[in-house]
């Protein structure tokens, strides 16, 4: 507990110094943590402590050094390697899960991770799947193990928090939940934040959640309480929550200055139930220790401080050009040719979501590890119903069959909570297992972004390399649906090709479906699997199955068709009416090229420069809104890199600035067609 505050205040002493760049502190905490840290146990028990979570990371192992290279952003940092702020906890010797500086996130992961305990429980041969992957030295699991995840009273008004207790209770996860409440959140008072004051109060109506409150200043009290909690998630009997009531004695970092909302009577009052030294008088006052044995042990504490911070102020910086490191897999690399395998045709043709289920079925074969998840993906949750039934397997059929395959362990339906989806999915990952989850639209898929762009995409970089989740996304997007309207009939791929560490992919045709969604569950990144529902049934994108072993790899384009005076680059369900229109053309004597990209992050610039250097006329073809479209990047590097290979200007057609009606005739005039791009081939011939 000492040695947690004097870190805290040798830190704001080398930020005032200008010597590290942030400062977050524990101070207040540090009883109930140190307690918690007394009764979980270091690389067994999974850990998702947030930032004021120091002693409790001190007790599990992470050393004063760690925690000082942390906060100079020292190449040898083990939580980030200087990528990440101070007090963003990470260590995988310790199970210490890379924390984000996102409120709330956490809870769906320690609930996704908490799923992948009960899973390895009776799926052995995944996890010894999972310990031969990369990264795999670090995948472990033991008996009785349980995951750890905290947070401040501020971050339970985030949906993530009960969006996981849903989960957590619904299926009885080993889950603990400490919530160190210091009465604000920075400036924010409890009363405003939780109605009522009191979250253990809100979340009374949980069913199988065991509840408990504590002085989180007290550190005896708070062992005993945390030690029932810990006990009850241990045997298996469902989560546990302790609402521990702390004190927050410095501003909520040195950003802040809690003198502009706090009254001197109040901080006061807060100084009176310090932990440090109400745990000095209860050592004096029960004889186990005198002043002078407590002085002795602080300077030994304050030694240690001094030492390592002096180490960490010397330590190496890290170097520019290790910041590309890590933002996708160095073990795998879906792009290389290793993924480039010939089909080995068999059975009747199948559609593309024929295709999606019968992959998806081999898959699961081969890898234990593949777990399928997401809204009505299953084909009865009663599973004494499929006698019955014929079953749902997702609205489009995409998973039909496929729990009673596999089981309603691997096959299971979720709440409708998008951020639960994949904020599971992520903690699954984390584990080791290999999750594609569904969400069901695009169009829903916002409630999922923080997790998306915060957390699936970042935990490799931020953590260097020490963590990661290669979990996929499958989704589907489009429109051309007659009567799919503004919310069955979005496109927006182009927010998430602007994620770094995310691969996204769009395939048009059912053979391409087969190998890029090979590719995405064999690679060892976070995918988007983007599924356009206009093509799912389509009778001219068929093709026979073409075997378990068929991959395609990422940021390989497909020609379509050859042609000589035109090229339109475009994916999805505009290639069709690409390839409509260079028929029509044909007719009149245009040769035209047709380049469906299909892999949109990355993609492959060599095939783009090609059809450029060869046709000199080039038209970017999207179903999104034209403005700050996806075909705007491809636009512009052409320009940039091209631009003396054109004999006209880079064209785009694309969508309407608006949204997608319901009426066809409006959809029809909104959404690029056939005609459109007719008129922008002779458009540019006629420059």
């Amino acid at each position: 507990m000492y040695l947690s505050r004097r870190l805290d205040d040798r830190e704001i002493q080398l930020k005032r110094q200008s010597k590290i760049y942030f400062q977050i502190s524990s101070a207040g905490h540090e009883a109930v943590t140190a307690a918690a840290g007394l009764l979980l146990r270091p690389g067994v028990d999974w850990l998702y402590p947030y930032y004021r979570d120091r002693a409790l990371c001190l007790m599990l192992g992470v050393t004063p050094l760690d925690t000082l290279l942390q906060a100079v952003g020292a190449k040898d940092d083990p939580s980030s390697g200087g990528r990440q702020m101070p007090s963003h906890w990470g260590h995988p010797r310790w199970n210490l899960v890379s924390k984000s500086s996102c409120t709330g996130t956490q809870f769906l992961h320690a609930a996704g991770a908490a799923e992948a305990t009960l899973y390895y429980e009776h799926r052995q041969k995944a996890l010894a799947q999972a310990q031969q992957a990369p990264l795999g030295e670090h995948v472990n699991y033991q008996p009785e193990e349980i995951v750890y995840v905290s947070s401040g009273d501020g971050a339970t008004s985030e949906g993530e928090f009960w969006e996981s207790l849903n989960v957590a209770c619904a299926k009885k996860l080993p889950l603990f939940y400490l919530i160190e409440d210091n009465g604000y959140a920075i400036s924010v008072p409890v009363e405003v934040q939780t109605a009522g004051g009191s979250i253990s109060r809100l979340v009374k109506g949980f069913p199988g959640l065991h509840i408990a409150e504590c002085d989180g200043t007290d550190l005896l009290e708070s062992y005993v309480v945390c030690k029932e909690a810990i006990a009850y998630a241990r045997e298996r009997r469902g989560p546990a929550l302790v609402h521990a009531r702390v004190t927050r004695p410095y501003s909520h970092s040195l950003s802040d200055d809690e003198k502009l909302y706090k009254t001197p009577e109040e901080r006061e009052t807060e100084a009176r139930r310090d932990p440090l030294s109400k745990f000095s008088l209860f050592l004096i006052r029960e004889g186990l220790l005198d002043q002078k044995e407590i002085e002795s042990l602080e300077a030994q504490a304050d030694r240690e401080v001094r030492e390592a911070a002096d180490q960490a102020l010397a330590a190496e910086h890290p170097e520019p050009s290790s910041i590309p490191l890590h933002v996708y897999s160095q073990d795998i690399d879906p792009t290389s040719a290793s993924f480039a395998t010939e089909p080995k045709f068999q059975a009747a043709p199948k559609t593309m979501v024929e295709m999606v289920a019968v992959t998806l079925q081999d898959e699961m074969a081969r890898d234990e590890r593949i777990v399928v998840f997401g809204e009505d993906v299953a084909d009865a949750s009663r599973e004494d119903t499929l006698r019955e039934v014929k079953g749902k397997g997702g609205v489009f059929k995409a998973t039909a069959g496929l729990q009673r395959k596999y089981g309603s362990d691997r096959v299971f339906n979720t709440p409708i909570a998008e951020a639960s989806i994949v904020g599971r999915a992520i903690g699954m990952a984390t584990r080791g297992l290999k999750p594609v989850a569904e969400i069901q639209f695009f169009d829903y898929i916002w409630p999922a972004m923080m997790q998306i762009r915060d957390e699936l995409c970042v935990l490799r970089w931020r953590s260097n390399g020490a963590f990661k989740c290669p979990a996929v996304i499958r989704v589907a997007i489009g429109g051309y649906l007659t009567g799919g309207a503004v919310y069955h009939s979005q496109s927006g791929e182009s927010i998430f090709t602007h994620c770094p560490g995310l691969r996204v992919v769009m395939p048009s045709t059912a053979l391409d479906v087969a190998g890029l969604l090979r590719t995405a569950i064999r690679c060892d990144d976070p995918v988007m699997f983007l599924e356009h529902k206009h093509l799912y049934r389509q009778p001219y994108n068929r093709s026979e199955y073409p075997g378990p072993d068929f991959t395609i790899p990422f940021g390989k384009a497909r020609l379509v068709k050859e042609g000589e005076q035109v090229s339109i680059i475009t994916y999805g369900a505009v290639v069709r009416r690409a390839e409509v229109a260079a028929a029509a053309l044909q007719r009149e004597g245009i040769s035209v090229e047709i380049l469906d990209l299909r892999s949109l992050s990355p993609f492959d610039w060599e095939a783009i420069a090609a059809t450029v250097r060869k046709t000199h006329r080039v038209i970017v073809a999207y179903e999104d809104m034209m403005s700050w479209g996806y075909g705007a990047e491809i636009a512009a590097r052409i320009a940039e890199e091209l631009f003396a290979e054109l004999d006209a200007p880079v064209k785009r057609v694309a969508a309407m600035d608006t949204f997608c009606a319901y009426h066809p005739k409006l959809e029809d005039a909104i959404l690029p067609q056939t005609d459109d791009l007719t008129a922008a081939v002779h458009c540019l011939l006629a420059y």
